[in-house]
């Protein structure tokens, strides 16, 4: 399964620090409700079991809706569930040996922050980069920012689809305008929002201006 780069557009990222008591499965849903194109299950703190049955429920809801479901740096399990594919950052595990495990029909997403990072993961095997920080972001802690002019460069060194990532909102994503990116990667700009479904909406829309701009 490659990647094709319209499914990058709206590429939501879950994080469980705002379900404010709801589930999962029901803010993904109305995420997808909203028009997200992608999603990626990251879960820094749940034990295996809980993750694999979360991925599972979360699996089969992208598959009735035909979008690709991806599972954050744990690579044993999206094999297990045999998940459309797998990110990894850069301090996990290399691209090439991640791509060795999943096979060569599943969706390789690495995180980079350089060109050089960029230019090596295509080379190992990536089949679209997360480029990031682009803005200030609060949800990661050891996030680097990556400026405009990065962003840009990384996007004219590889071949490969590049989604923009960190800090991302509707009032601020036009401002990536001309970067040659193909989406946009978000959590809290979605997830944190009263109304996740108009929150995608929104969001996609202002992103699909952006790109046209």
């Amino acid at each position: 399964m490659n990647c094709d780069k319209n499914d990058l557009l709206l590429y939501a990222v879950t994080d469980r620090h705002w379900l404010d008591g709801r589930r999962l499965i029901d803010v993904v849903r109305e995420s997808l409700d909203g028009g997200v194109t992608m999603v990626q299950l990251r879960e820094k703190t749940l034990e295996e079991g809980k993750f694999l049955e979360e991925a599972k429920e979360l699996q089969t809801l992208c598959r009735e809706r035909g979008v690709p479901f991806l599972v954050n740096d744990n690579v044993e399990i999206a094999r297990e569930m045999n998940a459309d594919g797998v990110h990894v950052g850069q301090s996990d595990m290399e691209a090439q040996d991640v791509r060795a495990i999943l096979g060569p029909d599943k969706i390789l997403g690495v995180s980079a922050q350089t060109v050089e990072q960029a230019v090596l993961a295509e080379k190992h095997g990536a089949d679209y980069l997360g480029v990031g920080a682009v803005f200030p972001t609060g949800s990661k802690d050891d996030a680097d920012d990556v400026s405009y002019e990065t962003l840009k460069a990384i996007c004219g060194a590889v071949s490969i689809p590049v989604v923009a990532i960190g800090g991302i909102t509707q009032e601020n994503v036009a401002k990536l305008a001309g970067s040659g990116i193909c989406g946009v990667a978000v959590i809290s700009a979605i997830y944190a929002a009263k109304n996740i479904q108009q929150a995608s909406a929104d969001l996609k829309a202002a992103t699909e201006k952006m790109l046209h701009d």
